[in-house]
């Protein structure tokens, strides 16, 4: 049965298009839940959102303010989407403040961050008072229904593949949702497990936002989503979206999802274009050949391609990063927003025969490109 999509509202201020704005360019690119009808960012105001991506036309506004938005809108949202992922976890005065206001014009509120609106007395009082909904994305489960590893992933008989990256906000998750959809329409079955607050709102079925767990938890929850969507799906292959970096110092993420999912292969995400790691400017970033020996030291896994982002690149930097790459590691390589996922779905039918069986070649083609401005 269809998913009845609700509307909504993406909050971003400041931020669409940039680094701590990735909630809300993953929810315009794609989203199986949320009909996104507007944005809102001040500093893009009257601009369409495809546009600023660097894509094609959607026809998602780019509003002012929160006013503006409602009166040129036909009708009120289903929701309000806070669209920001912050280092920091907490709201400003004026971001509660609008909140509130979404919440008295009769929106639901979907919230990323780790603050958590339902256990805030103030919006609590304000939800009942107009009977809407406050979704906490990254709400854990209670422990009494949390996972600790088990081992049973060994039993798992399908290629599971990780999309991790050299940094955070690289393009991981979009290369995940892309190469799943490319796979399901080229007639084999592939679910994504998301790890993230972000593909969660986007409506994948199976997963967790990892980093707002119990560190006990982390590898079993993984390792959990994997087999439920073994079990429940009867897939053809499992992706696992990747979180920051194996190498990078502040986060832990990509270690649980190595040793959780026990992937059989890995697809490396990397930003050519980008000198220092987001949110750390004293940080250096790491370098794919750097990447790709930490990984493969600690995992039985083994990194079958390589996905760029072209963040601060132009077109011909791409095609010439591509060719050196390919050259230089002897691995596919591509960008999947501007060249599709045709390399990644060969490399992944050479390294996984039952894949190629399944794949409709008249098919491989029709796979969509979605062009760079």
């Amino acid at each position: 049965m269809a998913i009845v999509k609700e509307t909504a509202l993406v909050y971003c201020e400041n931020q669409f298009g940039l680094v701590d704005g990735k909630t809300a360019t993953g929810l315009i690119r794609h989203s199986e839940l949320y009909n996104i009808v507007g944005v809102i960012d001040s500093s893009l105001s009257g601009k369409d959102a495809g546009e600023e991506l660097g894509e094609a036309k959607n026809n998602i506004p780019i509003f002012a303010s929160l006013d503006e938005a409602l009166s040129k809108l036909s009708e009120v949202p289903d929701c309000y989407i806070y669209g920001k992922a912050p280092l920091e976890a907490c709201l400003s005065n004026e971001e509660r403040f609008l909140i509130l206001e979404a919440m008295a014009k009769g929106m639901d509120i979907i919230n990323g961050l780790h603050q958590f609106f339902s256990e805030d007395p103030e919006f609590v009082n304000m939800a009942v008072q107009h009977g809407i909904q406050i979704k906490d994305i990254r709400k854990p489960p209670q422990v009494k229904d949390l996972h600790v590893f088990t081992g049973e992933i060994s039993e798992v008989n399908i290629p599971v593949i990780a999309v991790l990256g050299t940094d955070c906000a690289c393009g991981k998750m979009t290369t995940a949702v892309e190469l799943n959809k490319a796979l399901n329409n080229l007639g084999i079955k592939s679910i994504l497990v998301a790890t993230g607050q972000t593909s969660l709102m986007q409506g994948a079925m199976y997963g967790v936002s990892i980093d707002a767990l119990i560190s006990q938890f982390v590898i079993g929850e993984i390792e959990n989503s994997v087999i439920q969507a073994f079990d429940n799906e009867k897939p053809d292959i499992i992706l696992v979206e990747g979180q920051s970096a194996v190498s990078h110092p502040a986060f832990m993420s990509s270690l649980g999802i190595l040793k959780g999912s026990m992937p059989d292969g890995i697809i490396l995400q990397h930003p050519p274009g980008r000198k220092f790691r987001c949110d750390f400017p004293n940080l250096v970033m790491p370098t794919v050949e750097s990447e790709i020996k930490l990984i493969e030291a600690i995992s039985q896994a083994r990194v079958i391609a390589i996905a760029l982002s072209h963040e601060n690149l132009a077109e011909v930097e791409i095609l010439k990063i591509i060719k050196d790459y390919e050259q230089q590691f002897q691995l596919p390589t591509t960008d999947v927003l501007t060249y599709g996922c045709q390399k990644i779905v060969e490399t992944l039918s050479n390294h996984f025969p039952k894949l190629k069986q399944k794949i409709k070649y008249s098919s491989l083609e029709k796979i969509p490109v979605l062009a760079m401005k």
